[in-house]
């Protein structure tokens, strides 16, 4: 189970995930879980419907449901959505809510953990909603550009096992400096490529990954 997370917006987070689980897919069945929010709409899959985030919030929800709520992406590839509800965030607030999260996250990630497919989570920026899912993963993989804004807020967040670099040319911090900083290895370096972002606009990702996409699939 690979569990990508960042420590600010807009590095790339969910653009990683749902490329490795790409990746993924052309080898085996893999499961990529969207607790951001954006995964269907990086792929261009439709999912209108309910999500994860109104099985964590229910009254009443039976762990074999969340196979339900999936949705097929190619394939070998399927997707868990976090749905439309509220943010749960906000729903959190109600101590009888926080308690329920907290026993639903322990279950998904108990679920998550003994899922036979390739797990690929996109956590987006962590906070306590999810914390057992992070700490569940095999791996734990922090997403971030080499800028000195990013490599502070990293500091805030869980410390991970490995780094994923979104380079750009012309950045004063070198891979060696960020592995310094947070202390853990950058395994892969991504160059930043504005055909991805070209790609997503056009919901054309799956039809063709990138070039510049494929050191991701080192991860597996």
């Amino acid at each position: 189970m690979l569990c990508f997370f960042a420590s600010k917006g807009g590095v790339g987070c969910s653009t990683a995930a749902a490329s490795t689980a790409l990746f993924s897919a052309q080898q085996r069945d893999t499961l990529l879980v969207d607790l951001r929010g954006d995964l269907p709409d990086v792929l261009g899959v439709p999912a209108d419907g309910p999500g994860l985030a109104d099985w964590m919030t229910a009254e009443s929800a039976l762990p074999d449901t969340l196979a339900r709520l999936e949705v097929d992406a190619t394939e070998r590839l399927s997707i868990l959505p976090l749905g439309p509800s509220p943010a749960l965030v906000e729903r959190s607030r109600d101590e009888a809510m926080s308690l329920r999260l907290a026993e639903r996250t322990r279950v998904l990630a108990s679920l998550l953990q003994f899922d036979g497919r390739q797990v690929i989570i996109d956590l987006g920026i962590p906070d306590s909603s999810f914390s057992a899912v992070l700490a569940a993963a095999d791996r734990s993989l922090l997403v971030m550009r080499p800028c000195y804004l990013a490599v502070r807020a990293a500091a805030l967040v869980p410390p991970p096992d490995e780094v994923v670099l979104i380079n750009e040319v012309g950045r004063y911090f070198r891979p060696n400096d960020v592995a310094a900083a947070i202390a853990a290895p950058v395994d892969v370096v991504v160059m930043r490529d504005i055909d991805v972002a070209r790609r997503i606009d056009a919901g054309l990702l799956m039809a063709r990954i990138p070039k510049s996409l494929k050191p991701l699939a080192k991860l597996l």
